[in-house]
């Protein structure tokens, strides 16, 4: 067998860095690139939803600038699940609204603009599977649900560097600064 010369064709393929933004971008980025810009619209809808009561999943009496809990409804119903002692003891408590809001709002800007995605992917796994065990034992599933799903997306996004396209991670300070990537 010979040894592969330096100008090989398979020296060509090698893949770039994901810190090196690339010239073109293959089909894949823009599938990274949606995902990720969804997903943080679910997290930002969420926020949205639940700050000003649009009516989706939270009737304006209960919006959360009009004095109501944004996790009291979720955490409340969790009462005869496995864990459910817990988290309904976490309900309402205006330290863990404000964590839960703020989680949210942040995974869901640094997900659209592409920016701390790295950051995002962490802070919304925490709280996806804190969500996932406070349903406890799953219904439909013995462990699989949409919580673990988006979690295990989140972690490709980071790692796939996605915020680099369709989003600002090639802005050189994000290129320069990786926990902003």
């Amino acid at each position: 067998m010979a040894a592969t010369s330096a100008r090989s064709p398979l020296h060509a393929a090698a893949p770039v860095p994901a810190s090196v933004p690339a010239a073109g971008r293959r089909p894949v980025d823009y599938v990274w690139a949606a995902a990720r810009i969804s997903l943080g619209w679910v997290f930002l809808w969420a926020f949205l939803d639940k700050t000003f009561g649009w009516g989706f999943a939270t009737p304006a009496a209960k919006a959360w600038i009009n004095g109501g809990s944004p996790t009291t409804g979720f955490l409340k119903g969790t009462g005869e699940n496995a864990l459910g002692g817990f988290f309904s003891s976490l309900a309402g408590q205006v330290w863990v609204d404000w964590m839960f809001m703020a989680g949210l709002l942040g995974v869901g800007l640094a997900l659209t603009l592409g920016v701390g995605t790295r950051i995002a992917a962490v802070a919304g796994t925490a709280m996806l599977t804190l969500m996932w065990a406070a349903e406890l034992p799953l219904t439909t599933n013995p462990f699989m649900d949409d919580h673990i799903v988006y979690s295990i997306v989140l972690v490709g996004l980071a790692l796939g560097n996605a915020g680099a396209t369709l989003g600002l991670g090639n802005l050189p300070i994000v290129r320069r600064t990786p926990w902003l990537r």
